[in-house]
């Protein structure tokens, strides 16, 4: 329904559809019931509020301001923080023992939270459903007849087949989305998947003897060596959930999931390489035995809807690897975007072709971004010329505040569209690429020339930290 401005209002009757009811469906579904929309929801996992949280995907991410903000927008954010563990920054375990805290901001006040998957799905399914939305599990999509509006739905349990009418259809149904697949059926999305050719392997540091941590909450730990690395991520449980990352196949010298083919050949390497982290483990058999190897890749789409009739968020449309923390967030930020186009537009094709068109540049930056912060994480942060840089970052950024702005703060402090904070960090690498070539000691850097080339390359930033 149109009103006089020709802003979309919810209609009477006409019932927005969503497959999937993980975060982004559920926050979604939240954000649009609370406007006004009728909100349907199939899920093909049967309620986990009912049956227990079903494991299998990373039960930590880190929350940083993009997601903070579209929580606010449901009212949501403190009781996430409630349930969360700040860190302030990576604490990186060299080779020879020594631990080291790189903030990920100037004080406590630009920090990220460590969230269990689970716990916030079951929080945001509570969400929605209290705002209006009707969800229905054990119900998985299996085709689309889009000139007819109906979807067939599936219930694995008791093998029955059902069609359903619907008026517009979202899909939050993750990497391996089946509206996706029913969409490019009839216009190709242009659909590319690229394999990082590495996975990983998850473990569990258990809390200490007197129910505490066993080694700093409030930090994401990071042991990087070269080609691989292992991080560990807090938990509310005093526990951590430890990542091994490491390549599919083994090269050379260095080590390769295939190269690991029992415990006893997994222990052997967390004794070489990560030996502080080994005893922290004790079920580190028992974990590793118990843990499939997850995969890990980009899904690139050249678009993600077809007309008025049905568009795709979240990992459905632009899943990453996780290593700038920024895939819930980046599906968050997407549910606030398209719940704004809905509202602020005549018709759906117009929503959803503005949405795609403000989200897909920024989808695709953000994605390079998490390649690269891959890179620095396993190979850098424990090298002298990085560390070097991140000094000088960090004395850039309080001379030139305005300006200068570390690309990582860009990123999980603001809500700069990823696209500009890519633009701007390649230049500022650049600067400070240039500024340390051959430096030995910060002291000796040409801070007049350094000045001069902020002011000439970097525009000034507007005082609002949400927009630019």
């Amino acid at each position: 329904m149109r009103s006089r401005r020709g802003v979309m209002r919810p209609e009477p009757g006409k019932t927005i559809t969503i497959a999937g009811a993980g975060l982004a469906g559920a926050l979604l579904a939240t954000l649009l019931a609370r406007a006004g929309w009728s909100v349907e929801v199939f899920e093909k996992r049967a309620d986990p509020r009912a049956v227990g949280y079903e494991g299998g995907r990373s039960i930590n991410l880190a929350l940083a301001e993009r997601g903070l903000h579209a929580l606010r927008e449901a009212g949501l954010h403190q009781t996430v923080l409630d349930q969360a563990v700040m860190m302030r920054g990576r604490m990186v375990h060299f080779a020879d023992g020594h631990t080291d805290l790189q903030r990920y901001g100037k004080d406590d006040s630009e920090v990220i939270s460590s969230v269990h998957r689970g716990r916030l799905n079951l929080l945001l399914l509570d969400a929605a459903e209290a705002a209006g939305a009707r969800i229905h599990f054990d119900t998985r999509l299996d085709g689309v007849d889009f000139d007819a509006k109906t979807m067939r739905l599936a219930n694995d349990r008791s093998n029955v087949t059902h069609a359903h009418a619907f008026d517009v259809l979202i899909g939050a149904d993750g990497a391996g989305s089946a509206l996706r697949g029913a969409i490019d059926a009839i216009v190709p999305l242009g659909e590319r998947f690229e394999s990082l050719g590495h996975g990983y392997k998850e473990l569990e540091i258990p809390p200490a003897a007197d129910g505490g941590f066993r080694i700093e909450p409030n930090a994401l730990h990071i042991w990087p060596r070269g080609r691989y690395m292992c991080i560990a991520l807090p938990n509310t449980e005093r526990t951590f959930t430890v990542t091994l990352f490491l390549p599919l196949h083994a090269v050379g010298d260095a080590p390769g999931f295939d190269a690991l083919p029992d415990a006893s050949a997994a222990r052997a390497l967390y004794a070489r390489d990560f030996a502080d982290a080994l005893p922290l483990i004790p079920d580190f058999d028992t974990d590793w035995s118990r843990n499939a190897i997850g995969m890990l890749g980009t899904l690139y789409l050249d678009r993600w809807h077809l007309d008025g009739r049905a568009v795709l968020i979240g990992d459905a449309a632009h899943a990453m690897v996780p290593f700038h923390g920024q895939g819930m967030n980046c599906a968050f930020e997407d549910c606030v975007a398209l719940a704004r186009h809905i509202a602020g537009v005549g018709d759906f094709a117009s929503a959803f072709a503005a949405f795609e068109a403000e989200r897909l540049p920024n989808a695709r930056a953000i994605q390079q971004m998490a390649l690269e912060n891959y890179l620095e994480m396993r190979d850098r942060v424990d090298d002298a010329d990085y560390l070097l840089q991140r000094e000088l970052e960090r004395l850039l950024a309080v001379r030139h505040p305005d300006r200068f702005v570390p690309r990582y703060a860009m990123v999980t402090f603001r809500r700069i569209p990823y696209a500009t904070a890519l633009a701007r960090g390649l230049i500022q690498r650049e600067l400070l690429v240039e500024a340390t070539r051959g430096l030995a000691r910060i002291e000796d850097a040409d801070f007049d020339v350094l000045d001069s080339a902020v002011v000439a390359k970097l525009t000034v930033m507007p005082n609002d930290r949400s927009k630019l």
